[in-house]
């Protein structure tokens, strides 16, 4: 059951025990009061397990269903146990939890509804070319900026950011269920919409711990076709 904590953090999760563990002692450590949830996306492996044994809320879903559903269910978990506050890192290792406590900062202290953790935005000691990707995955970034530049009417760097912090304003929108590939663009794409305050924030990320990164080759691009629909839907939304 939740705790007396006024802040969530959830962690999708889909075949992630072998890196699970050192995200949630990490949380423990740079986050104690908050309370932790996984969203098990009907892993095939020990994952529920290793989150229950390491102190997690766990929601299991009985067949992969997506990252989409995952986070659609996990602030949906926040939003129905009323909590103030919300943050998201992925099960990877990628996201160190210290640079997630100044998202949360920020939304606390009513800077923003939203904060989102950018690999590529620069400032406050934060070097603007510090994390290098592909070539593949530097054109695809490169069409993103372009296409959310138009759809937000602002730049945003890094759409497919997964560290967020939210509060509770912001929750009945990021719970919604997803209809696109791209859940973290369709949230924006809401956010903005709805007249949240977005903030981007510079942050450093790691490399994943352990595994690959399950967006690679074929589905790579189809997750670029598909972000590119999505945005291409709500600007003609928008318009008409």
């Amino acid at each position: 059951m939740p705790g007396l904590s006024d802040t969530l953090v959830f962690v999708p999760a889909w075949n992630e025990e072998e890196s699970l563990p050192a995200v949630l002692d990490e949380l423990g450590r740079e986050l104690p009061q908050a309370d932790v949830l996984v969203v098990d996306d009907g892993s095939t492996d020990r994952t529920a397990e290793v989150a229950r044994v390491h102190g997690a809320e766990v929601i299991s879903f009985g067949a992969n269903r997506g990252l989409p559903a995952g986070i659609a269910a996990g602030y949906g978990y926040a939003l129905e146990h009323h909590y103030a506050f919300c943050g998201r890192v992925d099960a990877d290792g990628q996201h160190p939890v210290g640079e997630l406590v100044r998202l949360l900062e920020r939304v606390r202290s009513g800077a923003s509804d939203v904060a989102v953790g950018s690999r590529f935005a620069s400032g406050d000691g934060f070097a603007a070319y510090r994390y290098r990707p592909t070539a593949a995955r530097r054109f695809g970034t490169a069409v993103l900026r372009r296409s959310m530049k138009v759809a937000l009417r602002r730049p945003f760097l890094d759409a497919t950011s997964g560290m967020y912090a939210a509060n509770a304003k912001a929750l009945p929108i990021l719970a919604r269920a997803y209809t696109s590939e791209a859940p973290e663009v369709q949230g924006l794409l809401r956010l903005q919409e709805a007249g949240m305050r977005i903030e981007e924030i510079p942050v450093d990320m790691r490399p994943r711990a352990s595994g690959e990164s399950k967006l690679q080759g074929k589905k790579a691009v189809m997750v670029v076709f598909t972000i590119a629909a999505t945005l291409l839907a709500f600007v003609r939304w928008r318009r008409g």
